[in-house]
């Protein structure tokens, strides 16, 4: 399966709500509220510049995941980038999030990024921090407890990084 990665428009959300919904509500890999609805989770989403939104489409034009990215901090601090990714998933393990990944860091070494940052990678979403690894990120630090896992309880937050 090809996966193509495009710029997300308006007329996407549809597509990406439902995953968006189901992997916000398990509350297993995300920060956001459980009971996000859905017009906070598109404008939380659907970045505009600085940020920026995207899809990973198969050749049919079918949305299977999304990724959006943005500087990590304003100021002194917005040279580095941050993002943002979901894989519906029902296309998990077809390596839709690795092109997303690779898109992502691409895109910040073009608009001039001298590093990203993921501020949230929950330690037990092991395929999460396995690809990002894979990548070139590595783990700086772990805030112990800093996550409340639904069936696993309190468990660690990762903070990622790559110089680019």
């Amino acid at each position: 399966m090809a996966v193509q990665i495009r710029e997300a428009t308006a007329a996407d959300w549809p597509a990406i709500w439902p995953f968006f919904h189901v992997i916000v509500a398990a509350g297993e890999t995300y920060t956001y509220p459980r009971d996000m609805d859905e017009a906070t989770a598109r404008e939380s989403w659907l970045l505009t510049p600085p940020g920026r939104t995207v899809v990973a489409v198969d050749d049919s034009g079918t949305v299977l995941g999304t990724a959006k990215m943005n500087p990590n901090h304003m100021g002194g601090a917005s040279h580095i980038a941050s993002a943002s990714f979901m894989v519906d998933p029902q296309c998990g393990g077809r390596g839709v999030g690795r092109a997303l990944g690779e898109h992502v860091l691409a895109w910040a070494r073009a608009e001039g990024y001298r590093a990203m940052q993921f501020n949230a990678v929950v330690e037990t979403n092991t395929g999460a921090v396995a690809l990002w690894q894979s990548l070139g990120f590595q783990i700086m630090t772990t805030l112990p407890e800093g996550f409340r896992h639904p069936t696993k309880g309190y468990v660690g937050l990762h903070i990622m990084y790559q110089q680019l």
